[in-house]
């Protein structure tokens, strides 16, 4: 496989990871069970439409926002690997990542911006994004992240089919494996973070 389609699917996969368009799914099935279908599709396209503006703003003025900040990208890249770890230990525990319970009767647009945010392009996608960025090329990251979202987009989409489908036990098994992919992408972060500050 060609270099450049290699790196591709690695970020993808990464991404997907991270991003578990599965975890939004299943607070979306449970947050909109009460709407209409046009509004349930609103919040979907509301949903998809932040969290890709958010990832388009990260991926652009990402490497500016830490010069802005005062830190470094490995400091950050630190930082990063252990949101990830703990976002790994909650999936892989089967811990909400969200309070499901509370956006039940919300507004629309309040799901939706949650779901946008810190969902789908949470603390742990917004370091991914960075990080990656610099390691593999802004093209390649945000072709990446834009298949990651169009793939969270058809779920959000599809929620009413695809439940009939999975099942809500199947979304959470398929969860914990992703866990555990994240905490090995966390502890990597970290130790690649603390070899460039501590040993070049």
């Amino acid at each position: 496989m060609p270099e450049p389609l290699q790196a591709l699917l690695q970020l993808v996969i990464l991404f997907f990871v991270i991003v578990d368009p599965l975890a939004s799914f299943s607070v979306f099935l449970v947050a909109s069970s009460s709407m209409k279908r046009e509004v349930r599709r609103r919040v979907a396209l509301y949903a998809i439409s932040l969290a890709a503006l958010l990832s388009g703003f990260v991926l652009i003025f990402g490497e500016r926002l830490l010069v802005l900040f005062t830190t470094t990208l490995d400091e950050f890249r630190i930082a990063g690997g252990i949101i990830l770890g703990i976002l790994g230990v909650k999936m892989t525990l089967g811990r909400p990542l969200q309070d499901i319970s509370l956006k039940r009767g919300n507004p629309a647009t309040a799901i939706a911006s949650v779901i946008g945010t810190p969902l789908i392009t949470g603390p742990a996608t917004i370091t991914t994004l960075i990080v990656a960025s610099y390691d593999y090329g802004k093209l390649l990251t945000g072709i990446a992240i834009g298949i990651v979202l169009l793939f969270t987009a058809i779920m959000l989409f599809l929620s009413e089919t695809l439940r009939r489908f999975l099942g809500l036990d199947a979304v959470r098994v398929i969860s914990t494996v992703l866990g555990l992919i994240t905490i090995a992408w966390g502890v990597k972060f970290v130790t690649v973070g603390v070899q460039h500050i501590f040993l070049w």
